[in-house]
C-alpha cells in the first residue's frame, strides 16, 4: 500500500459548500475510487489559509493515474471547479507533499 499526500486550494467563502458536496459524494464516484484501489482518503482544511490537505492510501496495483480520463471524475471536477483553484481542464491544482515521517 502506498500513501499519497497533496494540497489543494479553496476559494474564499466556499468552505460550507465544499463540505456539503463531499458529504453528498456521488455513489458512482465513491465506487470509482474504490475500484481504482484508493482507500482511507481524507481531506483536511487549514481554515486560516483555505488550503486543503489530502491523504489517501492506494493499493500497489492502483489505477489512480487513469482517473483523470474517466468521465465520472471529469464530471466531479467540473462540479467542484467553482470552489477551488483548478487547471484548464478543471482538474484541481494538486501540489504533492513528500512524506518526511511516518509512525506505524
Amino acid at each position: 500500500m502506498m500513501i499519497h499526500a497533496f494540497k489543494m486550494q479553496l476559494k474564499p467563502g466556499v468552505v460550507d459548500e465544499y463540505r456539503r458536496r463531499h458529504d453528498e459524494i456521488w455513489p458512482e464516484l465513491s465506487a470509482l475510487l474504490t475500484e481504482a484501489g484508493i482507500h482511507d482518503y481524507s481531506i483536511f482544511l487549514d481554515e486560516d489559509t483555505l488550503s486543503l490537505f489530502a491523504v489517501l492510501k492506494a493499493d500497489e496495483n492502483s489505477t489512480r493515474d487513469q482517473l483523470p480520463d474517466h468521465p465520472v471524475m471529469k464530471r466531479w471536477w467540473d462540479h467542484m471547479a467553482p470552489l477551488m483553484e483548478v487547471q484548464a481542464d478543471n482538474r484541481p491544482v494538486e501540489i504533492p507533499l513528500p512524506m518526511i515521517f511516518h509512525h506505524a
